[in-house]
C-alpha cells in the first residue's frame, strides 16, 4: 500500500522544507488538498521543480470546469474530485492525464461510483474532510468491502484517521493507497511515523469483527446437505479460494480451502470419484474470536507452525461469524 503524504498538514515549516523531508524519507505520493483554491497550482509548479514524486491532487469544488485548463497545463499523476460538492456527473476532457478518482464521505454510498465508472479509483474519506487528526470511522471497513465486491478492477484509496493499526487493516483489505497527514507530521519524525504505517506488528484497539468478511458474505456450506460437488461449486462461486463449513446455528465445522481440495485429490488420485465431502474438510482450522484485537490476531499467527491464508472468526459459542483472509495483504507486500 502506498503512503500519500498530506503536504499541508505540517503548519510549522515552509513547504519546500516539508517536501524535502518527505523526499528524503521516500514517501510514495504527495497529497495536495485543494479546497476550491486555484493558487494550489502554484504550489504544484514549485513541487515539480523540487522533486519528481507523484502528485495526488484532491479537489473540492462545485465548479470543476474551472480546473480543467489548469490540469491540462499542469498534469498530475492522480486527480480526485469530491462527489458531494458536484452538481452533476463529471465529464473530464480527454486531455487531462493521470488516474482519475471520485472521493466520497462516510455517509455516501459507494453506488454513486456508477456515475463515474470510467474512473480509476475511489477515495473514501474516513473522517470529516478538512479536519486534521480525526478518528477513523470503522463503518468505512464495510464500505471498502462493498466497493471491492462491486468494482473488483478498481483501486481503493483512503483518507483520514490512518494510524499504524488502521494502516495494517487497510493493507489486509487490499487498499492501494492511504493518505496520512497529522499522524505523519505529529510524531517524533516522519521516518518514525512511516515505519509505524508500514510495519507488520502493531498494537490495535480495533476488533476483528470491525473488518472481517461477515458470514453473510462468505462462501459457506451446511455439512448436513453438502456433497463433494456442492462444496467445490461453493468454493468456485465465492471466488475467495475457500468455503466455510457449518452446521445448525452456524456452528463452525471446518474450512475447505484450495489446499484441502488438492490434498484430498492427491490421496485419491487414482479414484477421484471416491472423494467424499469429509475428505475435503479441514475440521481443525485455526480460528479467532470476533472480539479479539489485531494484535492478538498477529500473536496467534506468529505461534502457528504453518502459514495461514484464511482465519475463520467465531463467537463465544463457537458459531461462525465471518473470516479474515490474507490474500490482499500478501499481494500488497510483494
Amino acid at each position: 500500500m502506498k503512503i500519500s503524504a498530506s503536504i499541508y498538514s505540517d503548519k510549522k515549516r515552509p513547504l519546500k522544507e516539508v517536501i524535502e523531508d518527505l523526499v528524503a524519507h521516500q514517501v510514495d505520493l504527495l497529497h495536495v488538498d485543494c479546497n476550491d483554491d486555484l493558487t494550489v497550482f502554484e504550489d504544484i509548479k514549485r513541487i515539480r521543480e523540487w522533486c519528481s514524486l507523484s502528485i495526488d491532487l484532491h479537489i473540492i469544488t462545485e465548479n470543476p470546469e474551472k480546473y480543467y485548463d489548469l490540469l491540462i497545463e499542469n498534469p498530475v499523476e492522480y486527480v480526485t474530485f469530491q462527489y458531494e460538492e458536484l452538481k452533476m456527473p463529471l465529464k473530464l476532457p480527454s486531455e487531462i492525464k493521470g488516474k482519475k478518482g471520485l472521493a466520497i464521505t462516510t455517509p455516501t454510498s459507494v453506488d454513486v461510483f456508477d456515475l463515474h465508472a470510467d474512473f480509476d479509483f475511489i477515495l473514501i474519506m474516513a473522517t470529516i474532510p478538512g479536519q486534521s487528526g480525526g478518528v477513523f470511522d470503522k463503518l468505512n471497513f464495510s464500505k471498502i468491502r462493498q466497493f471491492r465486491k462491486k468494482y473488483p478492477s478498481k483501486s481503493i484509496h483512503v483518507d483520514g484517521g490512518v494510524n499504524g493499526e488502521v494502516s495494517f487493516i487497510l493493507r489486509n483489505m487490499g487498499v492501494s493507497s492511504s493518505v496520512s497527514g497529522s499522524y505523519l507530521f505529529n510524531g517524533p519524525s516522519i521516518g518514525n511515523a512511516l515505519m509505524n504505517l508500514t510495519k507488520r506488528e502493531i498494537e490495535s484497539h480495533y476488533r476483528i469483527e470491525d473488518f472481517m468478511i461477515p458470514l453473510s458474505e462468505c462462501p459457506n456450506v451446511n455439512v448436513s446437505t453438502a456433497t463433494t460437488k456442492s462444496i467445490l461449486e461453493e468454493v468456485e462461486r465465492g471466488n475467495f479460494g475457500f468455503s466455510l463449513v457449518t452446521e445448525i446455528n452456524n456452528r463452525l465445522v471446518g474450512l475447505v480451502s484450495s489446499a484441502d481440495i488438492r490434498k484430498a485429490l492427491l490421496k485419491k488420485i487414482d479414484e477421484p470419484a471416491d472423494i467424499q465431502p469429509t475428505d475435503l474438510i479441514n475440521k481443525n482450522p485455526i480460528s479467532i474470536k470476533s472480539h479479539s484485537t489485531v494484535y492478538e490476531m498477529l500473536q496467534l499467527i506468529k505461534k502457528c507452525p504453518f502459514p495461514i491464508m484464511y482465519l475463520p472468526v467465531i463467537d463465544e459459542n463457537q458459531n461462525a461469524v465471518g473470516i479474515v483472509n490474507f490474500v490482499h495483504l500478501i499481494k500488497g507486500e510483494i
